[in-house]
C-alpha cells in the first residue's frame, strides 16, 4: 500500500480566532471556566463530561426551547439513555432563520429537469407557513405520518419544515426508487400524506414515474392524500386525483412551530433493505438538532454567509445533514439529477457557478476525475471551497494527494465517516486538526468510540470493531413497530452489551487519527488475518484497465484459506486476459499481502450498488453460497435491477462445476 499518516494541513495560525471551533473554546473558557488547549482537550473533556459538554453545547448556539430542560443527561445506559429530559422545542424552527435573514439567500435550486432558481429565508418562511396551513387542512397533526416520493428539490425541504412544524413525522424515498421498495419503506410507517412527482430528468433521459406513483398509493391503505409537486413539466406532468402542490400553498398561515418533547420522532430513516424489509430508523427532533449544530458548526465551520454544496438523493442521510446547514444560517445548493453529466466535471462545474464554501464529494467521484486525469483546480475557479468533506467509502491516499493538487494547500480536506443509524459523523476532521495522508484525522467530539476486538477489548494499531461507549443525543429514538426494542438491541447491541457496534472496520492509530476499511460483515478473514474490502478496491481500482471491482472470500469449513473471488468491471477497450489478471495479483500482493492475492478473477458488466451506492458484498457472497437471488437482494432496492444477474449465473455454474466433479469423483 502507498505510504499514509504523512501530514498534509495543518490549521492556520489564526484558526482559533477564525472559525466557530475556536469561538467555542472561548466560551467554554469565558462561561464554563475550561480554559482548553486545543482540539484533543476538548475531545477528552467533551467525552468524560457529556453532560458538561452538551449543555455548553446548547447555550452556545442558543437552542430555543418553549419549556426549559430539567438536566442534560438522566439515564446513561445504552439503549435508553434520556437527553435534555423536559425541554420542548422543535427543529424546524431553527431552521428558518432569524428577522435578520430574510433577504439572504437559503436555497440554491440546480437541476437537469427545470431552470434553477433561489430561495431567501423569507421566501422560506413564507413557504413553510403556506405548507404548514395546507398540511393542516389534510387533517395531518402531532405524530401523523407524511412521507415523500420526492427528489432533491425546495419543495422537498419546505414539506418536510412543515411537517416538522406541526410535530408530524417525515420520511422519503428518492424518486428513482421502485415502487416495491417504497412501499417496503412507507408501508412500515404508514402514512396519512403522501408527495410525488410525476417524473423528472436524469441527463437526458425522461423518466416518467407515474405508475409507480399509482402503484404506491394502491398499497398503502392508510393513505388518505396524495399532493402533486409539478416538476417534470408537460401535458403529462401530473397525477389524477392529487391535491395540487399551488393548492397546499394557496392560503397563508402563520409560522407557528408545535412544542414537542426532545425525543419526539422528527423522521424516519430507512437501511438499504437489500437482504429485506429496512430497518425504519426513529430519529428525535433534538438529538438530531444539537448533533448536526455541534457537527455542522465545530467540524465543517458552517455559519451565516456560508454556503454548503453535497450532491445527494433523498434516500441518503446526507439529505438530512445537507438542509441542516440551514441551522447555523448556511445557504445550502439543491442539486438534482445525473451528478457526472455532461461529464465528470459537473459538480465542479456546479461549485463554480454557486460558490460553496463548504463541498462535499464522495470519494468515488474524486478517485474517478483522478483516474480521468481532470484538471478541475485549473479548469474551474474553485477559490471559494476552505473546506472540502468526503463521505460515503473510504478515500484512498491517492485521493488525498489528488486534492491538493488540484485544490491547493490552504483547503481542508475533511474525510470521515457515520452512519445513517446515528444521522452523524462518528469520526472525521476539523479546523483545529491537521490531515494525515490517507487517515481520517480522528474521533467527533463527544462521540466516545473505539476499535474492538471479538472478545470486547479496545486496540490500537490493529483492526477491530467500531463502536461507541457513551451515548449521543442522535442515537435512534427506536425503529418504527418495534415496541419491546428487541430489534434495536439485535442491530447494535448484540455482540457488546451496553456498547454501540457500528459494523465498520476500523484501526485507530497512536495518535488519534484512524482508518475505515470497510463494513466487518464484509471483512475477509483469511487463515486468521482479518482484510478490509476498502484496500482491495483501492490497489485494483488504480490500473487503468478497471472501472470497478467487488472481492468476495468464500470460508473453508474445514478451516483452511477458502477461496478469495475478486470480480472487476473492465474499462472500455481494455480486456480481462492473463496480462491483466498476472498484474492485478502482482499488485496485491506487492502493495498489500499474498493474502490479499485472489484465486479467481471474473469480469462483470456492473457492480451491484444499492441505490446510495454501497456495493452488495455480502449478499454477493450468500448468492456464491448457494442462497437464492431474491432471498438476499431486493431487486428494487439496487441501483441496477439486472446487476447481480451475472453473480447469480456464476454462482449457477460454480454448483454445476462442483456437482459434477462430486460425480466423477463419486464413479
Amino acid at each position: 500500500m502507498s505510504e499514509t499518516g504523512q501530514v498534509m494541513w495543518t490549521p492556520p495560525a489564526d484558526a482559533r480566532e477564525t472559525t466557530q471551533l475556536g469561538r467555542y473554546l472561548d466560551f467554554v473558557r469565558d462561561a464554563r471556566g475550561r480554559d482548553l488547549a486545543g482540539y484533543d482537550e476538548l475531545f477528552e473533556w467533551s467525552i468524560a463530561d457529556l453532560e458538561g459538554f452538551w449543555g455548553s453545547l446548547w447555550e452556545f448556539f442558543g437552542v430555543r426551547a418553549r419549556v426549559p430542560y430539567e438536566r442534560v443527561l438522566g439515564a446513561r445506559e445504552m439503549p435508553g439513555a434520556r437527553w435534555f429530559a423536559g425541554a420542548r422545542l422543535n427543529y424546524a424552527e431553527h431552521m428558518v432563520g432569524a428577522a435578520e435573514d430574510l433577504a439572504e439567500p437559503a436555497v440554491l435550486a440546480r437541476s437537469q429537469t427545470r431552470a434553477p432558481f433561489e430561495l431567501t429565508f423569507g421566501d422560506l418562511r413564507e413557504q413553510v407557513a403556506r405548507a404548514r396551513a395546507g398540511l393542516r387542512r389534510l387533517g395531518v397533526g402531532p405524530g401523523d405520518r407524511v412521507v415523500a416520493y420526492l427528489p432533491n428539490i425546495p419543495e422537498t425541504l419546505i414539506a418536510f419544515l412543515a411537517t416538522a412544524s406541526l410535530g408530524a413525522v417525515w420520511a422519503t424515498c428518492a424518486a428513482e426508487f421502485g415502487a416495491r421498495s417504497v412501499v417496503d419503506r412507507f408501508g412500515i410507517v404508514e402514512p396519512r400524506v403522501l408527495l410525488a412527482i410525476a417524473g423528472y430528468r436524469y441527463g437526458e433521459k425522461r423518466i416518467d414515474r407515474r405508475a409507480e406513483v399509482a402503484a404506491i398509493r394502491a398499497a398503502l391503505p392508510t393513505l388518505e392524500h396524495v399532493v402533486h409537486v409539478p416538476y417534470a413539466g408537460g401535458a403529462d406532468d401530473e397525477l389524477a386525483g392529487a391535491v395540487a402542490w399551488d393548492d397546499l400553498l394557496a392560503e397563508p398561515g402563520p409560522l407557528e412551530f408545535e412544542p414537542v418533547a426532545f425525543e419526539h420522532p422528527l423522521y424516519v430513516l430507512f437501511s438499504s433493505g437489500t437482504t429485506g424489509l429496512p430497518k425504519a430508523i426513529v430519529h428525535g427532533h433534538g438529538g438530531i438538532l444539537v448533533e448536526h449544530l455541534k457537527n455542522h458548526g465545530l467540524s465543517w465551520d458552517l455559519g451565516p454567509g456560508d454556503r454548503l454544496m453535497w450532491f445527494t438523493t433523498t434516500a441518503w442521510m446526507m439529505w438530512n445533514a445537507l438542509v441542516s446547514a440551514l441551522l447555523l444560517r448556511s445557504s445550502i445548493v439543491m442539486l438534482d439529477g445525473n451528478p457526472v453529466h455532461p461529464d465528470l466535471s459537473a459538480q465542479w462545474r456546479l461549485a463554480e457557478a454557486t460558490r460553496p464554501t463548504v463541498m462535499g464529494a464522495g470519494p468515488a467521484l474524486l478517485m474517478g476525475c483522478r483516474k480521468a486525469g481532470l484538471r478541475v483546480g485549473e479548469e474551474f475557479d474553485l477559490a471559494t471551497i476552505r473546506q472540502l468533506c468526503a463521505a460515503g467509502s473510504p478515500l484512498p491516499p491517492e485521493g488525498f494527494d489528488w486534492v491538493y493538487e488540484q485544490l491547493g494547500p490552504e483547503v481542508l480536506l475533511n474525510v470521515g465517516s457515520g452512519g445513517t443509524d446515528v444521522c452523524c459523523g462518528i469520526v472525521q476532521g476539523g479546523p483545529l486538526q491537521p490531515v494525515y495522508r490517507g487517515e481520517i484525522a480522528g474521533r467527533c467530539l463527544a462521540v466516545d468510540s473505539a476499535a474492538y476486538d471479538p472478545a470486547g477489548r479496545e486496540v490500537v494499531g490493529e483492526l477491530g470493531e467500531l463502536v461507541i461507549r457513551q451515548p449521543m443525543p442522535s442515537m435512534p429514538v427506536g425503529f418504527w413497530n418495534d415496541p419491546d426494542r428487541r430489534r434495536y438491541r439485535a442491530a447494535y447491541f448484540e455482540d457488546y452489551p451496553g456498547v454501540w457496534r457500528q459494523g465498520d472496520w476500523i484501526v485507530f492509530t497512536e495518535r488519534g487519527s484512524c482508518v475505515i476499511t470497510g463494513r466487518s460483515d464484509a471483512t475477509l478473514n483469511r487463515g486468521g488475518v482479518r482484510m478490509g474490502t476498502a484496500e482491495f478496491y483501492a490497489v485494483v481500482e488504480e490500473l487503468d484497465e478497471v472501472d470497478d471491482s467487488l472481492v468476495v472470500h468464500l470460508e473453508d469449513p474445514a478451516g483452511g484459506l477458502g477461496e478469495l473471488v475478486l470480480f472487476v468491471v473492465i474499462a472500455p477497450g481494455a480486456v480481462l486476459d492473463n496480462d491483466l489478471e498476472r498484474r492485478i495479483r502482482a499488485q496485491l500482493r506487492l502493495l498489500l499481502s499474498p493474502r490479499h492475492v485472489p484465486d479467481t478473477i471474473h469480469a462483470v458488466d456492473v457492480v451491484p450498488r444499492t441505490l446510495t451506492g454501497k456495493k452488495l458484498e455480502v449478499p454477493v457472497k450468500r448468492i456464491m453460497l448457494g442462497a437464492p437471488a431474491a432471498e438476499v437482494a431486493s431487486r428494487d432496492a439496487l441501483a441496477d435491477p439486472g446487476a447481480i444477474d451475472a453473480f447469480v449465473a456464476y454462482a449457477g455454474e460454480r454448483a454445476e462445476t462442483r456437482r459434477q466433479e462430486e460425480r466423477w469423483r463419486g464413479s
